[in-house]
């Protein structure tokens, strides 16, 4: 019986199972050609399409990024600039600051000095009023108590004025000569 089965199929088979139909190979071939064509005419162009789009996002993204970047750069120089710039005008600030704070200070010392030297010239002023008032004061009374001492003592009142302002005078240049001689 197996004997039979393999006759019975290989008489209905003249051609070799190994290579293929020749229609059957047309077929084939012709739907591989209309495959082929409709990627190359539309589904590559479609991948170059958005293949170089995004080339192009990544390229223009590249750009704008190193534009960003010099701009952020630009603006880190100016920004140091600036602040360098403030820096000198803040010293300089302070600078003429302290020159004016010692202008000032120089200014209240002479004024000061001034107003010192004004008020000593008048308490100078004052004392030596004040000394030739107690001397015209001191003269006069001591005048009196010599005119007094001298009527007593003479025995004669010395009611005449020009004689007793002699007295006096004399008196007082002899107590002046001794307290010159005293003080040397």
């Amino acid at each position: 019986m197996n004997q039979l089965i393999i006759s019975a199929a290989t008489e209905g088979e003249a051609a070799n199972p190994l290579v293929p139909n020749v229609w059957e190979m047309g077929v084939v071939l012709v739907g591989f050609a209309v495959l082929l064509y409709i990627v190359v005419k539309f589904i590559v162009p479609m991948f170059e399409k958005t293949f170089a789009e995004r080339a192009e996002a990544i390229e223009g993204g590249i750009a704008k990024a190193e534009a960003a970047q010099a701009e952020a750069s630009a603006a880190l120089e100016e920004y140091k600039q600036q602040l360098t710039d403030a820096r000198a005008e803040a010293n300089r600030i302070r600078e003429e600051a302290r020159a004016e704070g010692a202008q000032i200070l120089a200014d209240l010392k002479a004024k000061a000095a001034a107003e010192s030297a004004r008020i000593t010239e008048q308490a100078h002023a004052a004392i030596e009023s004040e000394r030739q008032a107690a001397v015209v004061s001191l003269r006069s009374e001591v005048g009196t108590l010599a005119t007094t001492l001298a009527g007593r003592i003479v025995g004669e009142a010395l009611t005449d004025d020009q004689r007793a302002a002699r007295v006096v005078d004399r008196f007082l240049a002899d107590l002046e000569t001794q307290s010159a001689g005293a003080a040397k």
